[in-house]
């Protein structure tokens, strides 16, 4: 129940803040970002890089975290870290975030960002640690034999990303709430003890479509089953192909009955633009074969622009580096003035 209630709280509150990012946008500061561990999918795309695109274009300003210490979290080694943060930036260009604009950083190149850490874990217990949801759920899914302390304390490594820009609003789904909350919490925390001096941010809940992988489980860089911004046409059309249906003839736009057709229903309308229950009417009883012929000339159609500003942006590897260390650069400047200020008002600064 209480769940049900912070969600429909966050919802009412989400709603509110529309209309003020809609009246004024230069009120705002997002934080956002992506480990990288892969690919980035559809999934990703219409789940967080298309609502980010749209808030940069109102005029809010945008942080894009890298987190690529984070990868270490429920990993023994961080693989072909570098070609990961290559492609996570291309497929950002690609997608449509400004760089002119936005602050696009790696989480390792940002010293002071990562030194809010100690006094930020000195405001919260490890009993409040252990008994966030998100990290239960990371525990329970870790490629790790142990747990470790990187993975114990990730919430207070999120708040410190949030905060060293003094962000005052995180785009989240539902299931990340918690996170938050212990950010907003640690703020609190930390203004109460020190003085004003931290914002506490605002969750914009978006409501992400729940899309599929092609195996009807949900979509997963690792698990094989999702469509990335990069694939081709071909390897697009392949995918599709072989998608989990099931045995009625007739389409329906059915999420609860019917997950995996409605999946790529709903895949297909978000591409074309239209209700996915008119989608599915249009299909009728044209069957699978028809559905996934739909969806691939949708998403193929959806995604050229896309592939052409990738490929395009892949041919200058200098130019994604340049974008990485003028990002950095902006974020580093941020991180000092904020750890300035915290060291002021902890009396540490000698």
């Amino acid at each position: 129940m209480t769940t049900v209630i912070e969600t429909s709280t966050a919802a009412r509150r989400s709603a509110e803040l529309e209309e003020q990012i809609t009246l004024r946008p230069n009120d705002f500061r997002v934080l956002t970002g992506d480990r990288p561990t892969g690919l980035l999918h559809l999934g990703h795309y219409f789940g967080t890089l298309h609502n980010r695109v749209r808030l940069q274009r109102q005029g809010v300003e945008m942080m894009v975290i890298i987190a690529d210490y984070q990868v270490l979290t429920d990993r023994d080694v961080a693989e072909h870290l570098g070609e990961h943060v290559d492609n996570l930036v291309l497929d950002y260009l690609a997608a449509g975030i400004d760089p002119r604009t936005a602050t696009i950083f790696t989480h390792s190149a940002v010293a002071a960002l990562n030194q809010l850490l100690l006094p930020f874990l000195s405001l919260v217990s490890v009993s409040e640690l252990s008994r966030n949801p998100t990290v239960k759920d990371e525990i329970n899914h870790s490629r790790q034999a142990a747990v470790s302390g990187l993975m114990f304390t990730y919430p207070a490594h999120q708040a410190a990303d949030i905060l060293f820009c003094k962000a005052n609003l995180v785009p989240v789904g539902q299931d990340q709430l918690p996170h938050l909350e212990l950010t907003r919490t640690i703020a609190r925390r930390f203004n109460d003890r020190y003085g004003r001096l931290l914002p506490e941010p605002d969750a914009l809940l978006s409501p992400a479509p729940l899309l599929l992988g092609t195996d009807g489980t949900k979509m997963s860089k690792s698990r094989g089953n999702a469509i990335t911004l990069s694939a081709t046409a071909d390897e697009t059309a392949r995918l599709i192909r072989g998608a989990k249906t099931d045995a009625q003839r007739h389409i329906t736009y059915d999420p609860q009955s019917r997950p995996e057709v409605s999946s790529l229903v709903l895949l297909a309308a978000l591409c074309l633009g239209r209700d996915p229950h008119d989608v599915a009417a249009d299909i009728g009883s044209g069957g699978a074969a028809e559905l996934k012929r739909t969806v691939t000339e949708a998403v193929n159609e959806y995604l050229a622009p896309m592939r052409e500003r990738r490929a395009a942006f892949a041919q200058d590897r200098g130019g994604l580096r340049r974008i990485l260390r003028e990002g950095n650069e902006r974020a580093n400047a941020i991180a000092e003035a904020t750890l300035a200020e915290v060291r002021s008002a902890m009396g540490t600064r000698y």
